[in-house]
């Protein structure tokens, strides 16, 4: 069992896949988004889009998750799955296209 919860780790690892669909349709906005130019406008849409998904990806898989903790141990198993998102969110957020290809 993981972290002394009642889930294992394949089954973590499944409602991690499962809640990592918003940051997917938010990478597809961003590239739809950067496809009309870069500028502050342009990135202030991809951060609220990016913001948005990340938020929904943590708050539905930690809803998942950390009540299978036991009430010590909910902040240990929370914290990976936000730092997790918000790798990923970054990654999104921070990709820019290659001029002159």
């Amino acid at each position: 069992k993981l972290l002394g919860g009642t889930i294992s780790f394949f089954q973590s690892l499944c409602v991690l896949g499962y809640c990592i669909l918003p940051l997917t349709v938010a990478m597809l906005v961003c590239r739809l988004v950067l496809l009309g130019g870069t500028g502050v406008v342009t990135f202030i849409v991809r951060l609220v889009v990016v913001i948005a998904m990340f938020a929904w990806s943590t708050v539905a898989s930690t809803a998942f998750l950390a009540d299978s903790q036991p009430p010590n141990r909910k902040a240990l198993a929370v914290y990976p799955i936000f730092l997790f998102y918000f790798v990923i969110s970054w990654m999104i957020l921070t990709f820019t296209p290659k001029i002159g290809r």
